[in-house]
C-alpha cells in the first residue's frame, strides 16, 4: 500500500475537492437511505398495518430510537389519514420518495464530477512530474532504458492508476460511508437480524483480501510485458528499412509474437483471479440473505418480534449494502493491480540524479581563457572508458579529435557538455570547476551539433526557436543563411512555418545538418563542440555543410569530433585518441612528421 499512499499524496493540493467529494457522497447516502426506508410507511398502508396513535411518544435517547420513529410515523399517518385519506397519504409518501431519489441521484453525479476533477488532475501532475523527471535525470540513465518501457509508464501504467488507485478512492468513501449508515439504520430496524450481517462481512473482506494479494505480480509482469511490446512496436518501426532488406520480417513478427504472447498470458492470469471476486462476493452474499429470511421469519411467524414490513425494508437495505461491499472488495483488487503501476512509476521518479547543481553553484556567463581537463577518468559499468586525460583548449582555438572508433572522441565531448561527470580529475572553465558551476548556465556557453541530426516534428521556426526562443525573425534569417540553409527553407511549402515530420523526416540529411548548425548559430555561443557533424554526408551535403561549419568556428572555441581527417588538417591542434588516452598531439603537418598513428589514419583514408 505503500505506493498507494504516495500516490495520494499527490492529491494534497485539492483538499477543496476532496472535502467537497466527502460531503457530497455523505448526501449521497443520506439521501439513498431516505429513499429505502420510504417502503415502511408504504407497505404499513398497503397492509393496513398501521396502529391508530392519538399522541406520539416524545424522544427519550438513542436506545429507545426505534420506538420513537414507530410512533411519530403512526402518529403522522393516523392523522393525515383522517384529512386526506389514505389514498392521499400514499401519494404524499411516494412524492417524498421520489423527491429523495432525485436528491440521491444528483448528489451522486456532483461527486462523481467533484472526484474526476481531483482524478484528471492528479493525472496530469504525475505525467508532468514523470515528464520533467525524464528531461532532469543524466543521458547515460537512458542506456539500459527501454524506450518503450518508459513510454508505457506515462500511458498505460498513468492510466491504471487514474481508474484504478483514484478511482477506488472514490470508492473507498462512499461506500464505507453507505455500509455505517445503513448498518446503523439495520441496527434500529432489528439488532438480531444485524448481528448474523456483522459476522459474515470480515469474512467475505478477509477471503478477497487473500485473492487480491496474488494479483500484484502477474499484473506487474503483464506491464513490464507491455514496455516490451511498445519498444518493439518502436524498434521496427525504426529499423523497417533494414528488416525489409534483411528479410527478417518473420524473425522480427516472432519476436514481437513470443513478448506479445507473455502479456497474453499475464493478463489472462490476473483477470481469472480478478473475476474470482464479484461471484465469491455475491455467493457470500446470498448465503447471508438465506440466513436472513431465515432468521427474520422466525421472528415474525414465532416470536412476533418483527413487523412485515420492516423486515421487507431490511432486506432492501442489506441489498444496500452488498453492492458497496463488493465495490470495496473490487477496489482492493483494483489497488493491489495499480500497486506495479505505482511501482514502476516511482521507480523512474526515485531513479538517482547525480547531476544536479552544487548549494552553492555559481552562474557563469562569458567564457573568457581556456577550457582545460586535468587528470580526466571516467567508468562505464565498471569500464574504463577515458584515462588520464590531460587537456588545455586556450580561447579561440580549434581543437581536433581524430581516432579509430572506440577510443573515447564522443565520450570527451559528453564530458565538456557535461551530459556525464567525470569519475575522478577535473574539468575546469577559466580555473572554475564544472562542478561549482550551474549546469544550465555552463549549457549556455556551448553549442552542441552532433553526428545525428536531431531536430523535432515542428515547424523549421521553432526548431531553430529552440535556441533563442526570444529570436527576432531578422535573427532567425541570419542563422539560416550562416548555414547555408535559407534557400532551401525558401523552397519549401511553407518557409520557415513547415512542419518538418518525425525527426525531420520531410529533409534530406545535409538538410537537416544544416537546421542544426543554423540553431548553434543562433544560440552564439562562445565554445562549439562538434561530434562528426559531416560524417553521414554526400559529397555535395559535405561542401555545403563544411562551408557553414567554418563560418561558424570563426572566433570561437572549437572541439572537432572528425572522422574525415580532411575536414581537420587546419586544426590548431589534432589530438589523436586510443582505449581512450592521447597517443599523439600536434598540427597536421607535426603529426604527419611523425610518422606514427596520425600518419597510419591518413593513409588508410587516402586508400
Amino acid at each position: 500500500m505503500n505506493y498507494y499512499f504516495r500516490i495520494l499524496r499527490l492529491a494534497k493540493k485539492y483538499r477543496k475537492e476532496i472535502f467537497l467529494t466527502i460531503t457530497l457522497n455523505l448526501f449521497v447516502v443520506v439521501f439513498s437511505l431516505f429513499s429505502i426506508t420510504v417502503l415502511i410507511p408504504t407497505l404499513k398502508i398497503i397492509f393496513k398495518n398501521t396502529v391508530d396513535v392519538s399522541s406520539a411518544l416524545p424522544y427519550s435517547g438513542l436506545s429507545h430510537i426505534k420506538e420513537y420513529l414507530e410512533s411519530n410515523l403512526n402518529y403522522y399517518i393516523t392523522t393525515q389519514s383522517q384529512i386526506i385519506g389514505k389514498s392521499g397519504v400514499l401519494v404524499r409518501i411516494l412524492i417524498f420518495g421520489t423527491v429523495m431519489f432525485f436528491f440521491k441521484n444528483l448528489f451522486r453525479y456532483l461527486a462523481a464530477i467533484s472526484m474526476a476533477y481531483i482524478q484528471i488532475g492528479v493525472e496530469r501532475d504525475l505525467r508532468n512530474k514523470i515528464h520533467a523527471k525524464i528531461l532532469q535525470l543524466p543521458t547515460r540513465y537512458f542506456n539500459d532504458q527501454r524506450k518503450g518501457d518508459i513510454i508505457a509508464k506515462m500511458t498505460t501504467d498513468i492510466n491504471e492508476i487514474q481508474w484504478a488507485l483514484l478511482g477506488s478512492f472514490q470508492r473507498l468513501v462512499q461506500d464505507p460511508l453507505m455500509i455505517l449508515l445503513t448498518l446503523t439504520t439495520m441496527i434500529i430496524l432489528s439488532p438480531q437480524l444485524t448481528g448474523f450481517v456483522v459476522i459474515f462481512i470480515p469474512i467475505m473482506g478477509l477471503l478477497i483480501n487473500r485473492i487480491g494479494n496474488t494479483l500484484k505480480k502477474p499484473s506487474g509482469q503483464a506491464k513490464e510485458a507491455m514496455g516490451r511490446i511498445l519498444s518493439h512496436v518502436d524498434e521496427n518501426i525504426t529499423g523497417l528499412p533494414i528488416i525489409k532488406s534483411y528479410v527478417a520480417e518473420n524473425r522480427a513478427q516472432q519476436a514481437f509474437q513470443y513478448t506479445n504472447e507473455n502479456y497474453f498470458r499475464y493478463m489472462i492470469r490476473m483477470f481469472r483471479r480478478r473475476e474470482l471476486s464479484s461471484p465469491m462476493s455475491e455467493f457470500l452474499g446470498s448465503m447471508i440473505i438465506i440466513t436472513i429470511m431465515w432468521f427474520g421469519s422466525q421472528l415474525i411467524l414465532e416470536k412476533g418480534q418483527l413487523e412485515p414490513e420492516v423486515f421487507i425494508t431490511y432486506i432492501a437495505l442489506f441489498y444496500q449494502v452488498i453492492a458497496p461491499a463488493k465495490n470495496i472488495s473490487n477496489a482492493v483488487f483494483d489497488i493491489k493491480r495499480a500497486e506495479s503501476s505505482g511501482e514502476r512509476i516511482f521507480s523512474l521518479l526515485d531513479a538517482p540524479d547525480n547531476m544536479q547543481d552544487a548549494p552553492d553553484a555559481c552562474v557563469k556567463e562569458q567564457f573568457d581563457k581556456e577550457l582545460v581537463l586535468q587528470d580526466v577518468c571516467f567508468s562505464y559499468e565498471e569500464k574504463q572508458v577515458i584515462t588520464d586525460f590531460n587537456l588545455t583548449i586556450k580561447k579561440g582555438q580549434q581543437i581536433a579529435l581524430v581516432g579509430q572508433s572506440g577510443s573515447g572522441k564522443t565520450t570527451i565531448s559528453s564530458l565538456i557538455n557535461r551530459f556525464f561527470d567525470v569519475s575522478s580529475g577535473k574539468i575546469l572553465i577559466d580555473g572554475i570547476d564544472y562542478k561549482e558551476l550551474k549546469i544550465k548556465s555552463l549549457r549556455k556557453l556551448i553549442g552542441y551539433i552532433s553526428q545525428d541530426a536531431i531536430l523535432f516534428h515542428d515547424t523549421i521556426k521553432n526548431n531553430l526557436l529552440l535556441a533563442k526562443p526570444d529570436a527576432t525573425e531578422a535573427e532567425i534569417i541570419a542563422a539560416a543563411k550562416a548555414a547555408n540553409a535559407h534557400d532551401f527553407i525558401l523552397a519549401t511549402e511553407n518557409g520557415y512555418d513547415t512542419n518538418i515530420g518525425e525527426g525531420g523526416s520531410k529533409l534530406s540529411g545535409g538538410q537537416k545538418q544544416r537546421l542544426t548548425i543554423a540553431r548553434a548559430i543562433l544560440k552564439d555561443p562562445p565554445i562549439l563542440v562538434l561530434d562528426e557533424a559531416t560524417s553521414a554526408l554526400d559529397s555535395e551535403s559535405e561542401k555545403l555543410v563544411q562551408e557553414a561549419l567554418e563560418k561558424i568556428m570563426e572566433h570561437r572555441t572549437s572541439i572537432v569530433i572528425a572522422h574525415r581527417l580532411s575536414t581537420v588538417k587546419h586544426s590548431d591542434r589534432i589530438i589523436v585518441m586510443r582505449e581512450g588516452s592521447i597517443i599523439e598531439d600536434g598540427t597536421h603537418d607535426e603529426l604527419l612528421a611523425q610518422n606514427g598513428a596520425y600518419q597510419k589514419l591518413v593513409e588508410l583514408q587516402n586508400l
